[in-house]
């Protein structure tokens, strides 16, 4: 497992010309031939991120069986309606398709959670409120949370993953590999 620092691709190959000045995985340690990660987190996006070498692991765990939890900073104050809407699921652009989100667990978070400071600095909050949600999903489309939040209205600051399944970002470090078996 990893803690997936900001600016970073979820990837380990350069894939193309124009990610020739992006950072990858690789840098951040001494991985064994054939590592992968499981699923992805956008280069915006930090937090837990699982490697492994094994293919059916990794379809396991990006299955609709396995949880996986964000807290997401959000643009405004959001309201309880708001997160009710969330929960029951919400039409977000996929693929040029509109697509129903499953419903899922939303709640607000007090207090506001603690993670190290980011690579990029973060409007703060002379700029206006935010609020913290932790957004719990079974479903992982491209860019879901920050799509449903946007759809809502509040587009997401900031966004970490905390927990796949049962395994916790806890207090890792920005950047910290932990071996662990599955």
């Amino acid at each position: 497992m990893i803690y997936k620092p900001y600016g970073y691709l979820s990837q380990f190959v350069n894939n193309g010309p124009k990610q020739n000045s992006k950072k990858l995985l690789g840098e951040l340690g001494d991985f064994p031939e054939g590592i992968m990660a499981i699923g992805r987190l956008d280069e915006k996006s930090e937090g837990l991120l699982l490697l492994t070498t094994d293919g059916k692991v990794s379809n396991h765990i990006c299955s609709s069986k396995i949880e996986k939890e964000y807290y997401a900073q959000l643009d405004g104050t959001i309201t309880d309606e708001t997160i009710e809407t969330l929960r029951n699921g919400i039409e977000i652009g996929f693929d040029g398709k509109k697509y129903m989100t499953q419903a899922c667990e939303v709640k607000l978070l007090h207090p506001t959670p603690i993670f190290p400071i980011r690579s990029k600095k973060i409007r703060d909050e002379r700029h206006g409120p935010t609020s913290w949600v932790s957004i719990t999903l079974r479903e992982g489309k491209f860019r879901q949370v920050r799509k449903m939040t946007s759809a809502v209205g509040f587009p997401t600051l900031r966004l970490v993953r905390v927990r796949i399944g049962e395994r916790l970002l806890g207090s890792m470090e920005v950047g910290e590999v932990k071996e662990m078996d599955f």
